[in-house]
């Protein structure tokens, strides 16, 4: 599976702070909003990631990301000229994904959760067709939303309903087999002349290809869209970070973990970091891999 992170569009609803700055390059509290979709790429065993943002922002995160060796993943980017709708990166994506599936996340999504990563990796190994995730808000008709038929079962998606059947909001993470490719470049643009995300499920579900996770209470997902919400993400980082002294979303310590680099590699890291609170974390974790191989 090849994954794609979205991190284009103008940002609008955070202005006047991405009038400069891409949101997906503005910090959650310790570390760059990008870290936090990628992370999620990485704990799904994916190590192959399209990076998509926009022609002004796109050197920025290659910049800040590079090649991803640090990681153990190969980075690639490619440029959207202009938001038009999330579907777009799979025709933008369709060379780099080939003839594998794909795994798409929104740049300005977290998900964190105990047994996040063996979720994932299993929806990536048992994959029919498309798999999509789902999380309970008070606000649904902010949201993509889950409609069930009498018998329990995914009916339908609706966009932004103003009277939600369900209070179950599609987030910003979605799987899908190689067949995405064509359904994004079949699709015409909505009313709001994008290519709508929720048309691509929606013809899943009416296939009966798709499968709906309910990420449920032991789970967090944020989307930090708003200066509110982007806050709110920076403090339930910061309390659970500073709580349990474990980093969020640390791509060297998940990419050290993972086996995809070594102890050597997660040092070399660690130097490039500097002396921020996030680079002495690499670091410890670094010099005890070392004490307990000598």
């Amino acid at each position: 599976m090849k994954g794609i992170i979205l991190a284009g569009g103008s940002g609008s609803r955070l202005h006047p702070v991405t009038r400069a700055l891409s949101k997906q390059l503005m910090p959650i509290y310790d570390k760059p909003m990008i870290y936090y979709p990628l992370a999620v790429q990485m704990l799904a065993g994916i190590r192959e990631i399209l990076v998509i943002s926009t022609p002004h922002d796109l050197p920025l995160f290659k910049r800040l990301l590079g090649s991803g060796v640090d990681f153990g993943v190969q980075l690639d980017y490619a440029e959207q000229a202009h938001p038009n709708g999330l579907a777009e990166a799979f025709i933008i994506g369709r060379e780099f994904v080939g003839a594998d599936s794909v795994c798409l996340v929104l740049g300005d999504n977290v998900f964190h959760g105990h047994g996040l990563a063996k979720l994932l990796q299993k929806e990536v190994d048992h994959l029919n067709g498309a798999t999509l995730f789902g999380y309970q808000v008070k606000d649904p008709q902010r949201y993509g939303v889950a409609v069930f038929d009498s018998a329990g079962a995914l009916s339908a998606v609706e966009e932004k309903p103003a009277q939600p059947k369900s209070s179950l909001a599609i987030t910003g993470l979605y799987m899908y087999d190689n067949e995405v490719v064509d359904v994004a470049a079949r699709m015409q643009p909505s009313a709001r002349g994008e290519l709508e995300i929720t048309e691509v499920n929606n013809h899943y579900i009416r296939r009966n290809k798709a499968k709906l996770i309910d990420l449920g209470r032991g789970m967090a997902w944020l989307d930090t869209g708003t200066h509110d919400s982007l806050m709110e993400a920076a403090q339930f980082v910061q309390v659970l970070e500073n709580r349990t002294g474990v980093q969020i979303a640390c791509l060297e310590e998940i990419a050290w973990r993972m086996g995809y680099i070594d102890d050597v590699q997660l040092l070399a890291s660690a130097d490039k970091l500097g002396k921020s609170t996030y680079g002495e974390y690499v670091k410890a974790l670094a010099l005890a891999a070392a004490k307990e191989t000598t």
